[in-house]
């Protein structure tokens, strides 16, 4: 764990705003380059708690940028069932097995890559009403793990969003997600002061690229749009499985 400030923070704020690029286009991201940074940086106990108030600047970031876009009857839907859900994965974090999630998350990426195609292929979309229990689904691994975010990338392209419409929607409805996870872990005495100052400064970073790369998000074609999505999936998978096997 590094322990000089003047390489610490610097760091940080650059990965940060690679992050929240790469996380702004997609849609997703930003856990999978940043959360090895902050472990190196304050260790795997603060990292946690950490990247719960950058994953709430990081989703404020994406819902200004794209306000207008935002799709608010999916988003109701899905937090209707992911804030009890992210509370209560919060709050079994300590009882399951994470290696045994990492595994099961990272396989279901890997599927997903072929799977949104297929649906994509047969026009497969999904109602309002499918949003909760995917909500309440995801809110409990959001609970649970770092982050889930590829996961909700199957839930709301099936829903039919893309692009700009896709990042604000999956960012306005992971927000009320992160906030329950940041209470449960408040109430529990994981985020003291220190943590919540870190957290604010690695998430200024990441919002700084999350509102550059609505200038990029704009000029990318729907096709582009989505073979980006595949590849933040395929990350995602090797990364899960990687961390649950080593």
């Amino acid at each position: 764990m590094a322990t000089d400030p003047l390489l610490i923070y610097p760091l940080v704020l650059i990965v940060g705003f690679v992050a929240g690029t790469v996380s702004g286009i997609v849609g997703t991201g930003a856990t999978i380059i940043l959360l090895p940074v902050l472990v190196f940086a304050f260790g795997p106990r603060a990292a946690i708690p950490i990247m719960a108030i950058v994953a709430l600047m990081s989703n404020f970031a994406k819902i200004t940028s794209w306000w207008k876009e935002i799709d608010w009857r999916a988003c109701a839907a899905y937090a209707a069932g992911g804030i009890p859900g992210a509370a209560l994965g919060a709050r079994t974090m300590l009882v399951l097995p994470p290696s045994v999630i990492d595994i099961a998350l990272g396989v279901f990426f890997l599927v997903m890559i072929s799977g949104r195609r297929w649906l994509a292929a047969r026009n497969f979309k999904i109602r309002p009403w499918a949003l909760v229990p995917a909500g309440a689904a995801i809110g409990f691994l959001t609970g649970v793990v770092v982050s889930t975010g590829p996961i909700s990338v199957p839930v709301f392209t099936a829903y039919g969003l893309v692009k700009g419409a896709f990042i604000a929607t999956e960012a306005a409805a992971s927000l009320a997600l992160y906030i329950s996870k940041a209470i449960t872990f408040r109430s529990f005495g994981a985020l003291p002061t220190d943590i919540v100052l870190k957290g604010l400064i690695a998430g200024s970073s990441v919002m700084a690229g999350t509102y550059t790369a609505r200038l990029i998000v704009e000029r990318l074609s729907i096709a582009t749009f989505q073979r980006l999505l595949d590849v933040v999936m395929l990350i995602s998978g090797f990364a899960l499985l990687w961390a649950a096997i080593r």
